[in-house]
């Protein structure tokens, strides 16, 4: 343990010496009045006091420090009821409450609705992260992370780059898995992805995680395949007080958190609020970060009849990524060897970098000397030095994406709720990257840039062609890809109570958003100016760059440009979509159904300032009003069904079923594709069939809790379009073709058990065992009616296994309870059967005669290997929590540690089946071990520190 890390332990031993106070205590536990669980996250609050806490995972409580009289007491939790207990306090004395809360007379807190959140007689297979087990696990990391205990969930770091992780729900990724915060989708609007250092930091504001697996019983039309991932932000709370978090951590890691509840004011309104800063090196060579975090939220009741609540977040933040993967003997050569059906031969090809597992192939020294400023937008221009002045980042990430909610719960009758969310995102930032004819160091595993010899290039008369060029016009540059942003949207629900057992609810969800892509320059790289270089077919390179230009842009632009200029492409896309639903719910003592209906729609538009609307004779193509290419496709309409029940067959066992028919738009590109200028005169939906059966047991007094369920589900029409050039389509306009019969089968079992048999010790368990495989070829074809022909085209993907994700996973977890407070986890992960990810367009079967006609030969011939499977993996946690037993002028202290990758373990974590830059080709084998990129599980890393409340 380094010196940082004992000194954040002896401070926490000076800052909270062991005193006897003259005041009284009250604890006690908080349990299911049904099924005697313990509640752990509950609130238990003294009224009208400043005094409080949360129960643990053992459902215990202690509120120290209280003078001497009578109070009441509530104790309150998501999903039940809230119930009050007096209490009289003397001093020195410990008074017990014990705080049995029932679930079954409570109805959901409006933002739950709103969000959709499920709840015990929910018919779907759903998995509770409270804010008590997120501060117990996640140690500041992507949020994701947290669920990893969860069957079916996979999430990893990827690279290693803060916010650059990634996850995956029952074989699906996350752009068929629903992230919602506080209700409202958070997946990106033209392509469905999750950028998590978008929300960096919300983690410290978070009050709960939902997982709800596969469709869900999420009404909004939002990709809810895999599952739904359901994250609510900490109301502001009627409890006044706040808390001072400091944590450290490898990688020189340093993190604080302030956070801030007014309580109730004027009993009307209630404030809270978070600010986090962080920074690090980062544990992967040059992953640092620099960042912060903010969080608003506000509760004010207008009347009995109308409450509002505002919350707004946000997490502007730099990073620098390692955003290319690697040949396994780059990281390991020993390792790498170790894998059967590694060459040898392959780790002389690609030698160990000196930095082994931390290895980056995205960055390289530079010379401090160069002072050259850097251009990048994110608050506004600016104009700033590099992050450090002796290296630097090929790849970084800034981003800043706020997001502000205004929620509004009307009231209308005591049979008649109507609860609407406006809502803004806007976001402004983006990636780094290389531009033009660079200088490549070809010396380590990967090519990286010469920064310094690219310079002088810039500085210098000729290239590193030795065609000459005047002194000072930048040859290779960095530029930035930037993604500027807005999105503003409403989701209104209203809720009838038609009787106790009946509930219907309507709505509407209305979303629309701009988007501003283009490429600009960040770093003219001891340059004074550069061209942005558009040329006019993508087999003529240009002699500067080495770059090719849109192959329908007929015009030759060669315009000087500079720092923050805007080059390469320009485009600004446009998202309009609607929606609509109604869902009823029928319930009594015994039994729970419900069923939804949906109807959503959504429009494209496409607005090109880098093309020339005359070169374009289609007949789609509109004319902007700078004579810019404009496009607008057609609505495109999706319908969605869901449904299920739930029978109490004993007090101890429930069993549940659940059916969806689900079919999605296609994502932006599949509609408009904005390097060909083509546009689907006929776009098809995916279409997505779950079936999911289920059943929850407890038994022994509440000591062991299991969920159990099997899944069907079925995607078909996964699109695949082939862009489709003039003369080659119906009209002779481009079109985009989309192929039949690419479809996936998604089958599993589920399983999670709980059992607690002392109080001193909890045993957790989660099982995932899954068969996920493509059950068809993809077909499609096109005919050209100009020369009369028709040219198919087929992929061999039936039978192969879908990657990106194990197909098994086991969690086993250990809580142990020694003393008061104290809690220590430890969690076992297993992964096998885990397939490398691959793309079904690498699976096109050769038109070998080019006859345009696939026969069956050439099917016979064609690639039908699985791709690579990953070696199994297992990792252990660990975890650590401890309240100190103390509390002085009412503060409170926690300490707290974590351990990850505890062994040290060395593993594949992400990999990519035959990868067309790393991959040793001397064989002529396909689908090995050193075909795939890949990048290595995070190394054994701690994160610790302290927290204060008050």
């Amino acid at each position: 343990m380094s010196k940082r890390y004992l000194f954040a332990v002896l401070l926490v031993v000076v800052m909270v010496p062991a005193l006897a106070l003259a005041q009284g205590t009250i604890a006690g536990t908080v349990t299911d009045s049904n099924t005697g669980d313990a509640l752990p996250g509950a609130n238990v609050i003294v009224v009208g006091q400043a005094f409080g806490g949360a129960s643990d995972l053992t459902g215990a409580f202690v509120i120290e420090g209280i003078p001497a009289g009578n109070y009441s007491v509530t104790a309150s939790v998501i999903g039940y009821e809230t119930v009050s207990l007096d209490a009289q306090v003397a001093n020195g004395v410990v008074t017990t409450l014990n705080f049995a809360l029932s679930s079954e007379a409570l109805e959901m807190s409006a933002l739950e609705v709103v969000a959709s959140r499920a709840t015990r007689e929910t018919p779907v297979a759903y998995s509770d992260v409270p804010k008590e087990e997120m501060n117990l696990r996640l140690g500041s990391r992507d949020i994701p992370l947290v669920l990893t205990t969860t069957p079916s969930v996979y999430a990893t770091e990827s690279g290693g780059g803060a916010g650059d992780g990634r996850v995956n729900v029952r074989g699906f990724n996350q752009r068929n898995v629903a992230i919602m915060i506080n209700g409202v989708p958070v997946n990106d609007m033209e392509n469905g992805w999750v950028y998590w250092s978008n929300w960096d930091g919300v983690a410290d504001a978070t009050s709960s995680i939902q997982m709800q697996r596969g469709l869900s019983a999420v009404n909004l039309a939002a990709p809810s395949i895999g599952g739904t991932m359901n994250i609510l932000t900490d109301p502001a709370t009627h409890k006044k007080g706040g808390s001072l978090k400091q944590e450290f951590g490898d990688g020189s890691f340093l993190k604080t958190t302030l956070s801030y509840h007014s309580g109730m004011i004027n009993d009307n309104l209630a404030l809270g609020a978070t600010i986090v800063r962080k920074t690090g090196d980062g544990l992967i060579d040059k992953t640092w970060t620099d960042a912060w975090a903010y969080y608003f939220g506000a509760s004010y009741a207008a009347s009995d009849a109308h409450r509002f609540e505002l919350y707004a977040l946000g997490a502007p933040q730099r990073h620098g990524q390692m955003r290319y993967a690697q040949n396994i003997a780059a990281y390991d050569s020993t390792y790498a060897k170790s894998i059967d059906g590694y060459n040898d031969a392959g780790v002389r090809t690609f030698v160990q970098d000196p930095a082994g597992r931390f290895y980056n192939e995205n960055w390289n020294p530079v010379s401090s000397s160069y002072t050259g400023q850097q251009y990048f937008y994110m608050y506004g221009d600016k104009t700033v030095d590099r992050y450090d002045p002796d290296f630097l980042n090929e790849n970084e990430n800034y981003y800043h994406k706020p997001q502000v909610n205004l929620n509004w719960y009307w009231t209308l009758s005591k049979m008649m709720r109507l609860s609407t969310i406006a809502y803004f995102s806007g976001g402004s930032g983006g990636g780094s990257g290389t531009y033009g004819d660079m200088l490549w160091e070809y010396d380590g595993p990967s090519r990286a840039v010469d920064w310094d010899g690219t310079i002088d290039i810039n500085e210098g008369t000729a290239n590193r062609r030795g065609n000459a060029k005047p002194a000072g016009e930048a040859v290779g540059i960095l530029r930035n890809s930037i993604n500027r942003q807005w999105t503003v949207g409403a989701i209104s629900k209203l809720n009838i109570d038609l009787s106790e057992a009946l509930k219907v609810q309507v709505g509407v969800d209305w979303r629309t958003a701009e988007i501003e892509h283009n490429r600009e320059v960040r770093d003219l790289l001891g340059g004074s100016y550069t061209y942005n270089a558009v040329y006019n077919n993508r087999a003529t390179a240009d002699p500067r760059w080495g770059s090719y230009q849109n192959e329908f842009d007929a015009t030759l632009e060669d315009t000087k440009v500079g720092l923050g200029d805007i080059i390469d492409y320009n485009n600004t896309n446009t998202v309009d979509w609607l929606g609509f639903f109604g869902q009823a719910e029928w319930k009594n003592n015994l039994m729970s159904f419900y069923g939804m209906g949906g109807y959503s729609m959504v429009k494209y538009g496409f607005q090109d300032f880098f093309k020339k609307a005359s070169n374009y004779d289609f007949s789609y193509v509109e004319t902007g009003d700078d004579g810019e290419v404009v496009i607008n496709s057609d609505w495109v309409s999706a319908l969605q069904a869901k449904g299920g029940g739930l029978y109490k067959v004993t007090s101890d066992l429930d069993v549940f079923a659940n059916f969806g028919w689900v079919q999605k738009v296609p994502i932006f590109d599949n509609v408009i594709d904005d390097i060909t200028a083509a546009m689907s005169s006929d776009p098809t939906n995916e279409t997505f069939i779950s079936t999911e059966f289920g059943l929850n047991f407890n038994t022994l007094q509440g000591k062991l809790d299991t969920k159990f369920n099997y899944y069907i589900t079925k995607w078909q029409d996964r699109n695949l379009t082939i862009p489709v050039t003039p003369g080659q389509g119906t009209s002779g306009d481009t079109d985009m073709i989309f192929l039949t019969g690419l479809n996936q089968d998604h089958n599993g079992f589920e399983a999670e058990i709980a059992y607690r048999p002392i109080n001193l010790v909890r045993l957790d368990a989660a099982l995932s065992i899954g068969d996920w495989k493509y059950a068809s070829d993809a077909t499609g074809a096109y005919k050209d009616q100009v020369n009369n022909t028709t040219t198919e085209y087929e992929y061999a993907v039936e039978g192969l296994m879908v990657g990106d994700q194990p197909q098994t996973s086991y969690a086993l977890g250990l809580s142990v309870f020694p003393v008061k407070g104290l809690t220590l986890r430890g969690t076992m992960f297993m992964y096998d059967n885990f397939y490398a990810n691959w793309d079904p367009e690498s699976r096109q079967i050769d038109d070998a005669d080019d006859d345009g006609v696939i026969s069956q030969t050439e099917r016979d011939a064609a690639d039908r290997e699985q791709s690579w499977m990953v070696p199994g993996y297992s990792k252990i946690d660990l975890h650590a929590t401890y309240d100190l037993p103390v509390s002085i002028a009412g503060f409170r202290a926690q300490v707290f540690f974590h351990m990850f990758n505890a062994l040290d373990e060395i593993y594949i974590s992400d990999a990519l089946d035959n990868s067309p830059y790393n991959a040793y080709t001397a064989d002529g084998v396909n689908h090995k071990a050193d075909d795939a990129e890949v990048y290595l599980g995070s190394p054994r890393r701690m994160n610790l520190g302290l927290t204060v409340s008050f």
